[in-house]
């Protein structure tokens, strides 16, 4: 087991991606701490990760508010002493072309995705500079990278949380913490399921692989990065999208 012993925080880990992530590192020996605003899909996550043979704390949290953040991490520490890996998942989206889109749509989706990302990592990063170890992973999007018409929120956060990246990248990289973000394309979860079926086929199109991505996949990728294979990557920004964005 690539991951016996260690601690995983993953935000936004009740259902989608961040359930799966937490599956896959529960799966490699990782007790895991999953974080929410959901409440009741919280302890149904819970208990399904602790069903594969580890531990699981469930903490209801807001990411946009540090003190809660602060707080998490402090209930962390006491009772797993320690944390080793950081999974920044938690986000949101509100569309909306950008002459039409509200202020509260803009403030929403940079306060969770990208305010909720510093949130997170500013409360976990003062305990992995003690221990002189850590591995954070922040979940950006290919959006982030390339843009996207009726999206402009959504991909100014994610550009965002991929600046953050390596920024803390150089900031901590001398304690032996590895800070590194990912790019995920079409990955099918319930939030792309609702999606018509015009708009998936199109989508299709610019896939070289022809196919979606499955949250497995992301976490397969998150798997490697906090693990030792990966001990010589640092402020990098992985694309996992099936081609879609070279």
């Amino acid at each position: 087991m690539k991951l016996e012993g260690k601690t995983a925080v993953i935000t936004g880990g009740a259902r989608g991606i961040g359930k799966e992530i937490a599956k896959v590192l529960a799966k490699e020996g990782a007790d895991c701490v999953l974080c929410d605003v959901n409440t009741e899909e919280l302890k149904t996550a819970a208990a399904e990760i602790e069903s594969l043979g580890v531990q699981c704390l469930p903490l209801a949290l807001n990411v946009c508010d540090l003190k809660q953040c602060e707080d998490a991490a402090n209930k962390i520490i006491d009772k797993f002493k320690k944390i080793d890996i950081l999974i920044n998942n938690a986000g949101i989206t509100r569309d909306g072309l950008l002459l039409r889109m509200k202020e509260e749509d803009w403030d929403s989706v940079i306060a969770v995705n990208l305010k909720g990302t510093f949130n997170c990592t500013k409360a976990a990063v003062k305990a992995m500079l003690k221990q002189r170890s850590g591995r954070i992973v922040n979940v950006a999007s290919i959006i982030g990278v390339m843009g996207n018409a009726g999206q402009a929120n959504y991909a100014a956060s994610k550009a965002g949380v991929i600046g953050l990246t390596k920024s803390t990248a150089k900031e901590v990289a001398s304690r032996n913490i590895n800070v590194n973000a990912i790019a995920p394309g079409f990955i099918e979860t319930k939030m792309t399921d609702v999606l018509s079926d015009e708009v998936k086929e199109a989508m299709l199109k610019q896939i070289p692989l022809k196919r979606f991505g499955k949250p497995e996949d992301v976490g397969n990728l998150v798997l490697f990065l906090v693990s030792d294979d990966a001990s010589y990557i640092t402020g990098q920004v992985i694309k996992i999208d099936g081609g879609m964005v070279m």
